[in-house]
């Protein structure tokens, strides 16, 4: 049945499941988290919002070394869930204090920083996971399915606060959460004992990773293709930026109290996820394997410029939701998956060194540059529609920088490597 959707191997069939599996245990949980932080942070306006941004962009500072040590001294079968269970006991401890009666306003800021951190920080580690797991032909085929249990677990989050908030309490869902990352932590455990490749490659991914603590910065600087990815990560973080507060103007103006402003915000969210799964389980493997990396990559901030410009003509709530569910679909269901199949071609230090600094460092240090320019020229009266017209040449920018790092892998990263499998070892 699961090859109706994906074209999977036989071999493949179990760390696919459990892959998508994975997945959807972290990404259900953030959204079950993503209300209560949304609700927190709007407590003191959206003036604050830079600041918060800045907080977590000096967080990832130290987080994104300490990562670096660990997976330098140690296997990732260890550090993997030494991490979920990191974020699992201080989601515990926030529980705690909110349950002790604690002013909510004093926890907030708090509490939005670590989701933050927690939701950029663990999806890096899923996907850097993923590409050390499997090789860049698999990549292509699989990784659109794979994803598509995030966004599942994105769809049944909220349904899981509507369902039980009220009856339960917002705080006490944060047990889910705390339940779904423990399952994280069991799946790598089980991936880490499946066999995706050859076996001698598949030992010596479970070696640590070795190299300094800031390795990744050096390598980040010293290959074009990990500049390119850089470049692209923080153009990509740009527009979110301003798409961000676009939305939360025009949903203010469209949206009176705040039970209709969350609704507001729910409606868009659903039919994200809603697009996203349907591209990711039917056409992302598809495209990919038809019209290659480079049709994967543009679709993405071509969207974005096309909707800026069409949120500066007519800025309303019709064309924000269609704006957001097409880009966020199309990064999600085909950008996304594209930028991990690029780092199956590079080295293991690369993988868990460079490739958490930009997911994590490079995007919410674009956020907080984004969000100070965005007030700065929100403050000089440049307006809604100047506002959105802004982020247009970024967008082509971003097109441009994904387009070269299609042509770039074509040219210099190795080519595509068979899968491994039974009969194929047992023949050598």
């Amino acid at each position: 049945m699961l090859k109706r959707f994906v074209n999977v191997k036989d071999e493949e069939i179990g760390p696919v499941l459990v892959s998508f599996l994975y997945f959807f245990t972290l990404m259900c949980g953030y959204a079950i988290l993503k209300p209560l932080r949304d609700e927190m942070a709007t407590a003191k306006g959206v003036q604050g919002v830079p600041w918060l941004f800045t907080a977590t962009f000096l967080v990832m500072l130290v987080a994104v070394p300490v990562f670096s040590a660990l997976v330098s001294r140690w296997p990732r079968r260890r550090v993997l869930p030494l991490v979920y269970r990191f974020f699992l006991l201080h989601l515990l401890i926030f529980f705690g204090v909110l349950k002790l009666g604690v002013d909510r306003n004093a926890v907030a800021p708090a509490f939005f920083v670590w989701v933050s951190v927690y939701n950029l920080f663990v999806v890096s580690v899923f996907w850097t996971f993923m590409a050390d797991l499997f090789v860049n032909e698999q990549g292509r085929r699989l990784f659109g399915f794979i994803a598509a249990g995030g966004t599942t677990g994105m769809l049944v989050g909220p349904f899981l606060v509507k369902l039980l908030a009220e009856p339960v309490g917002a705080t006490n869902l944060m047990l889910i959460t705390a339940v779904l990352l423990e399952a994280s932590a069991q799946c790598v455990r089980r991936l880490s004992r499946q066999e995706t490749v050859a076996p001698s490659q598949a030992r010596s991914a479970e070696a640590p990773v070795g190299g300094g603590v800031f390795a990744g910065l050096r390598l980040l600087f010293s290959s074009p293709l990990l500049r390119g990815l850089a470049l692209q990560m923080l153009l990509y973080a740009a527009t979110s930026t301003f798409l961000y507060y676009q939305q939360v103007h025009i949903v203010d103006r469209g949206a009176s109290g705040a039970n209709a402003r969350a609704a507001a915000f729910a409606n868009i969210d659903f039919w994200v996820q809603v697009l996203t799964l349907v591209l990711q389980l039917g056409v992302t493997g598809r495209l990919i394997h038809r019209f290659g990396l480079g049709a994967a990559l543009a679709v993405a901030p071509l969207i974005t410029a096309l909707g800026f410009a069409g949120l500066a003509l007519l800025p309303g709530m019709g064309m924000l939701i269609s704006f957001k569910a097409l880009r966020n679909a199309s990064h999600y269901a085909l950008e996304r998956p594209g930028r991990e199949i690029l780092f199956t071609g590079v080295d293991r230090e690369t993988k868990y060194k460079s490739k958490g600094f930009i997911d994590t460092v490079v995007y919410r240090g674009s956020d907080t540059v984004s969000s100070w320019l965005y007030r700065g020229l929100d403050v000089l009266g440049l307006g809604p529609m100047g506002l959105a017209l802004s982020a247009v040449p970024v967008a082509c920018l971003w097109l441009t920088v994904s387009v070269w790092l299609a042509r770039y892998s074509r040219a210099h990263l190795p080519p595509a490597q068979p899968a491994w499998n039974a009969s194929t070892d047992a023949a050598r």
